[in-house]
């Protein structure tokens, strides 16, 4: 796996990286989105989830943990997971993301709070400050994600 990045300026263009992994984005499939405070992960997740069709607001699940949009509001199951609250690993067994996982996809804000957990084929974005407006957006796409992420433009 080769680690890949993409310049992302300003608030836009971070939301449009989220739409552009919507248009690929399968059943299944997990995305680990790590990132500091305010670095632009839930900026990128309302791009995702509004162009798989989801027209409300959307909330960060940093309190509520885990949020699942379901048809028709999208048009694909996903469950947004924040784990920036998640202490113990051991804790995440209770989430039943296993299970999700099985008819939806998963969208998983601080991933590395699952250390060992995090499954293998997960398509790992990692989004930097880079500038005052910039962020930088860095991949590593397991063979699962090959010829999906990053869309060919």
């Amino acid at each position: 796996m080769t680690e890949h990045s993409l310049h992302l300026e300003g608030p836009e263009a971070t939301a449009a990286a989220g739409a552009a992994l919507a248009a690929v984005l399968r059943i299944g499939d997990v995305v680990a989105l790590s990132g500091d405070l305010g670095a632009g992960k839930t900026c990128f997740a309302r791009g995702l989830l509004h162009a798989l069709g989801f027209a409300g607001e959307v909330p960060s699940p940093s309190f509520p943990i885990v949020i699942p949009y379901a048809p028709p509001e999208l048009r694909l199951p996903l469950w947004h997971v924040d784990l920036y609250r998640i202490d113990d690993p051991e804790e995440i067994e209770e989430l039943g993301l296993d299970e999700a996982r099985a008819d939806s996809a998963l969208l998983i804000e601080w991933p590395e709070r699952m250390g060992a957990r995090l499954w293998p084929d997960a398509l790992r974005l990692t989004i930097d400050r880079d500038g005052p407006d910039a962020r930088r957006l860095t991949w590593t796409a397991p063979a699962p994600w090959e010829g999906r992420w990053p869309p060919r433009t």
